[in-house]
């Protein structure tokens, strides 16, 4: 594989360009800006796997009907502290702030919500909607099911059955929320994607080939026949994937996993339990126990090569430093698919971003929101 330099982008402008590639898809404005900035927010934050290498699979999905422009939340049960939503295949971005802010508003009555938001398009970075609890002040949980083409390989088995189905919790402190958020697999279907754009190998142990071997070839995950990711932490990984089908899907009103789709629906469900932690322990004794354990943690000796011990959250904290400063690392390879994205569409919005000086005159629209 031959590895190449990525250009480094603003997110100003990596997030109008995208903004304009959806409205020329068909998105409103409004909605356009929301799932741009969504997206590129994901790649601010070291998440290149759900950032704006999405939007050609996005304008695609939307071209076939998988995706729905200007979808809003349908309540569909409604029982005070539980309630039940669907998306309608909208955007998850919207999707997902119309849901959390129907759940904190619950939570705010009740001091506890259990909310089921059903049939999403692609809900994407999960921590973005334990980040938007944790910004009113609410604690949460977030169970999370796939529907797409089979990913991850059952602990045992040796072809893909399962999606990455993501598991997220938040919790509220400054100067950021501390947000666990992983996939299920030992790494997300993206992070293939993104090494295949740059040329590069996956670490062992993630991926088998469609033989059912180990291998390190990213384009497996592409291919006919197609490999496999391995579900992290052996049986453990698959038996909280199989409780995210669980939860995430069945009980949030949607479908689990049960067969492998003709198309790529990228589909999510997902059941969100979000509650107010000044009713179970007061706000200074969370805060409080939050610094001891993290004094308790960074006590300990750093492992060679270790450059700090983080807390989650944190080193999302330090990619978006980091990326807002030099801006964000896009794979030529990538670009290239925006661009003509963009393209078919009637929009030159990606054309001017074909050298490093892409950065310097984005930079003047100052950072994204």
């Amino acid at each position: 594989m031959q590895v190449t330099a990525p250009l480094r982008i603003d997110a100003s402008a990596l997030s109008a360009a995208a903004a304009a590639t959806f409205a020329a898809a068909g998105c409103a404005a409004g909605e356009a800006r929301q799932v741009a900035h969504a997206l590129v927010e994901a790649n601010l934050f070291g998440h290149d796997s759900h950032g704006i290498g999405l939007l050609p699979r996005y304008v695609a999905n939307l071209r076939r009907g998988i995706a729905r422009a200007g979808q809003a939340v349908r309540i569909v049960a409604d029982h005070g502290a539980l309630i039940g939503m669907d998306g309608g295949c909208g955007f998850g971005q919207v999707l997902g702030e119309q849901a959390m802010a129907l759940a904190i508003g619950r939570a705010r009555a009740h001091g506890v919500c259990v909310a089921g938001l059903a049939n999403a398009h692609h809900l994407a970075r999960i921590g973005r909607w334990a980040e938007l609890c944790a910004a009113e002040g609410f604690a949460s949980v977030h169970f999370v099911n796939v529907l797409s083409r089979p990913l991850v390989a059952p602990w045992g088995g040796t072809d893909a059955r399962l999606a990455t189905d993501p598991f997220c919790v938040g919790v509220p402190h400054e100067p950021h929320p501390l947000v666990l958020d992983f996939a299920t697999s030992m790494a997300a279907v993206g992070k293939a994607d993104v090494a295949l754009a740059a040329g590069k190998r996956m670490a062992e142990g993630l991926l088998i080939d469609a033989a059912g071997q180990p291998t390190t070839d990213p384009a497996v995950m592409f291919a006919e026949p197609q490999g496999a990711l391995l579900p992290f932490g052996q049986h453990k990984g698959f038996a909280l994937a199989v409780m995210c089908e669980l939860l995430g899907g069945a009980l949030s009103g949607g479908q689990v996993q049960h067969c492998n789709p003709p198309h790529n629906p990228m589909r999510n469900n997902m059941l969100s339990i979000v509650f107010a932690p000044d009713k179970l322990a007061t706000r200074q004794a969370l805060q409080r126990q939050i610094a001891e354990l993290a004094a308790w943690l960074r006590g300990s000796p750093l492992a060679p090569g270790a450059s700090g011990i983080h807390l989650p959250g944190e080193p999302e904290r330090i990619a978006a430093a980091e990326r807002g400063r030099d801006g964000i690392p896009l794979p030529r390879r990538t670009l290239e698919a925006l661009r003509c994205c963009a393209q078919a569409l009637g929009v030159d919005a990606f054309d001017t971003f074909d050298t490093f000086d892409a950065f310097d005159a984005g930079r003047a629209a100052g950072p994204a929101r």
